[in-house]
């Protein structure tokens, strides 16, 4: 969590102090409804895994100088889920302080980090624009990290979800990672399709696992470049509107591209593509 120089998590024991959570103090800038996408489609993806569970804990780690995100991450999960609980977790004593007026049945506001101090193994961990400014070499140890802390799996559950990403300041792009206890799985690029001139306009909301790899040579770049041409090409869709337009360039990016999700969520603005399609190269 940025500010200052990170501290550098490889080699971290595997369990932090009381007084001294792992992380370090981010900035802190937030905005009501600024994650509302990313917590759709949580609702949309994850949903049904909340629902089964007997005590459906989610965390949202590093919610910053107001807890918006927190209140509104416990209103939209239990759209989908009625008895999911919400626990803001920050590295800031100050915030946590000042966010507790807010806390009730089934919302807590807890003082932490990467350590993610709560009770019981989380079935869903929110990470977002946490990692922004911490170094790229360090992401992979705190993956590790968050992972071993989600929920497992098992026989009837594919177990926790951790979701990492970035968006922009008000919410209008967004990219994510979406990660189980045994490693990334997808991610998901988000948009306001009235907003989008390109869909490369998406690059510099890359989390900071892929934001560094968008050049030559590299999947997420491959990718990116393939989207503006498939979004050029439907360009006669443009008439119908830009939901009709992204939706046939997605549907044009299937055949070269493992999309894991389908209309339903495209018409949303969205794309979620398997993550080995864009892993970072060595």
């Amino acid at each position: 969590m940025p500010g200052g120089r990170p501290h550098t998590l490889v080699g971290m024991p595997s369990r932090a102090t009381a007084t001294r959570p792992v992380g370090t103090v981010t900035r802190g800038t937030t905005n009501p409804n600024r994650l509302r996408r990313m917590d759709r489609w949580i609702a949309a993806a994850h949903g049904a895994e909340l629902r089964r569970a007997a005590d459906p804990v989610a965390v949202d780690l590093g919610y910053g100088a107001a807890p918006w995100t927190a209140v509104e991450l416990l209103h939209r999960l239990r759209t989908v889920a009625p008895h999911a609980r919400v626990v803001g977790v920050e590295i800031d004593p100050a915030r946590v302080a000042a966010a507790q007026p807010y806390a009730r049945a089934g919302l807590d506001f807890r003082h932490g980090g990467f350590e993610v101090p709560v009770s019981a193994p989380p079935l869903l961990i929110r990470a977002a624009n946490v990692l922004r400014q911490y170094d790229e070499g360090e992401v992979a140890a705190v993956w590790r990290r968050l992972c071993a802390r989600l929920a497992p799996a098992s026989e009837h559950s594919r177990g926790g979800l951790l979701v990492e990403g970035t968006c922009d300041e008000i919410g209008r792009r967004h990219v994510w990672v979406a990660l189980g206890p045994e490693g990334p799985r997808t991610v998901t690029f988000a948009t306001r399709l009235g907003s989008l001139d390109r869909p490369s306009d998406l690059a510099e909301r890359l989390p900071k696992a892929l934001i560094h790899r968008n050049v030559p040579g590299e999947p997420v770049h491959a990718f990116l470049r393939d989207f503006d041409r498939a979004w050029a090409a439907a360009a006669p869709y443009a008439s119908y509107g830009a939901r009709q337009r992204w939706m046939r360039a997605v549907r044009d990016l299937t055949a070269d591209w493992p999309v894991t999700d389908g209309p339903v969520r495209w018409r949303q603005g969205e794309v979620t593509v398997r993550w080995e399609a864009l892993a970072p190269r060595g």
